[in-house]
């Protein structure tokens, strides 16, 4: 039987999540959005039959499986739990939800109906994180004892006052939205149990025009701008593993880098995303590399893979139609959701308070 998606929201995520659906050979019938006129606009670009300016429209007229939400942080968690309560399988933009405590209702109401929840944590699905998972699953490079996440960016605010610099909105700036490479270094490393965060945030320079992106959403002057434009922090976990982190909308570094680099007791490896400077998806170069020794020499190995522009966003969604129908496994789960969750509210404790926070 083929499964049947509708989606809410007709931002510009949309287009790689119809994609994803569609390569899995799922049908894309429905798309919804409260703004006027957008399901409209969004259902003839995208050749999707229905169009709603209502959710509850959609669940009550729309014969879909499950849905997609594609919206501002805040709505994740409400959104997703009417679905899954109307009979709905999810899968759900990052962040999962605003803190660590909606996702555990999430959770629950995801095991009380039987619905899949999973979230687009796609960074996961890139050429490069597979074909490193493979590697790491096969034993060749060992354990890994510690790795360095980064996404930071040099002029990179998605609009000043919108909803990605208003904290009730948003949860948080940089580091909610940017936690594509927290995630993927704890994914290499099998999600290890966290035991003390420590960590700082910074607000320099969230309010300066010059350091907003190519991307996001108008500026707002009438609106709200209470979110950190870049964070820095230490995880150690249970297993005695431990990660560094670096993520920043807006900070006095050379170019935007996004990547994983880890060191393992056989090996070492580092996915990368090295953007020119526009910070534009075409003009980025990735890379796959590990490094061992040999008969006593240190060798460096680059890992050939096939390009993948989107950055893993269309397989993604892919993979969430293949698991819903048993033909794949799911890329993530919400448990490892909830743990990165908790990681972020300990980052934001640890950084009002001063002090580590223990897990």
């Amino acid at each position: 039987m083929t499964t049947k998606l509708g989606i809410i929201g007709a931002g510009g995520m949309l287009q790689y999540h119809a994609a994803g659906f569609r390569q899995a050979g799922a049908e894309l019938i429905a798309v919804a959005d409260v703004a006027p006129g957008a399901a409209e606009k969004a259902s003839k670009e995208w050749d999707i039959a229905e169009a709603y300016t209502s959710v509850e429209e959609m669940l009550e007229k729309s014969d879909v499986d499950a849905i997609s939400v594609i919206v501002p942080n805040k709505f994740h968690a409400p959104l997703a739990i009417q679905c899954m309560n109307a009979g709905k399988h999810v899968f759900c933009e990052k962040p999962p939800a605003l803190s660590a405590a909606e996702l555990a209702e999430m959770i629950e109401v995801s095991k009380a109906t039987g619905k899949k929840l999973m979230f687009n944590f796609n960074n996961r699905a890139r050429p490069e994180s597979r074909e490193m998972k493979k590697l790491l699953a096969s034993g060749e490079l060992g354990t890994i004892n510690s790795a360095q996440a980064k996404w930071a960016r040099r002029t990179g605010i998605p609009g000043i006052g919108g909803w990605f610099t208003n904290k009730e909105l948003a949860g948080g700036g940089a580091l909610i939205d940017l936690l594509h490479m927290v995630d993927l270094a704890m994914y290499f490393m099998d999600y290890p149990e966290p035991n003390y965060v420590v960590a700082k945030t910074f607000d320099t320079f969230i309010t300066d025009p010059g350091f907003k992106g190519p991307w996001g959403i108008p500026d707002n002057a009438e609106g709200v701008t209470d979110v950190e434009a870049a964070a820095h922090g230490f995880i150690t976990f249970k297993s005695g593993q431990t990660l560094s982190l670096q993520v920043s909308w807006a900070e006095m570094i050379k170019r935007e880098e996004v990547s994983v680099v880890f060191q393992g007791t056989k090996g070492g490896g580092k996915v990368e995303r090295l953007f020119e400077e526009d910070g534009i998806d075409e003009t980025a170069i990735d890379t796959c590399e590990i490094y061992v020794q040999e008969d006593g020499k240190s060798v460096d190995k680059t890992i050939d893979v096939e390009e993948c522009e989107d950055m893993g966003r269309i397989g993604s969604a892919a993979n969430f139609v293949e698991a819903i129908e048993g033909k794949a496994e799911p890329l993530n789960s919400p448990e490892q959701a909830l743990t990165l969750m908790k990681i972020i509210d300990a980052i934001y404790q640890s950084s009002d308070s001063g002090k580590p926070v223990a897990l």
